[in-house]
């Protein structure tokens, strides 16, 4: 079982950062607002696919940053992915490179300035 399952992504600007993901990734992330805290909730499987859910976070105790955890997203086309990274405002920090076997990887400072992460295997 993988022991991940659920993970959120400080944001400053939620409207901002749910229009850089949903463009970037090809998504539509759903929001939903829990006591002060804004959110924006990736699509979330039907658990017969790998992975954890998660969301864009708007709290006052959330800070976006390139500090700490790393989030990897997985994208059929790093290249793609990082072009449309640049397009929203963000930018590629790392590009794509092997991590042998495993595939490969790039990282990219998002709409909000934090650190996140893609992995393919082609």
């Amino acid at each position: 079982m993988n022991p991940v399952n659920w993970f959120e992504i400080p944001v400053n600007d939620l409207d901002k950062a749910k229009a850089f993901y949903e463009h970037v990734l090809g998504v539509t992330l759903s929001p939903m607002e829990m006591g002060p805290a804004k959110m924006a909730f990736f699509p979330m499987s039907d658990g017969k696919e790998p992975g954890a859910a998660g969301s864009l976070m708007k709290s006052d105790s959330y800070v976006p940053s390139h500090n700490g955890t790393v989030v990897y997203f997985h994208v059929p086309d790093i290249e793609g992915t990082l072009k449309k990274v640049g397009e929203k405002g963000g930018k590629t920090l790392v590009p794509k490179m092997s991590i042998g076997e495993y595939g490969f990887i790039a990282h990219f400072e998002d709409s909000e300035g934090n650190r996140v992460a893609l992995h393919s295997m082609s």
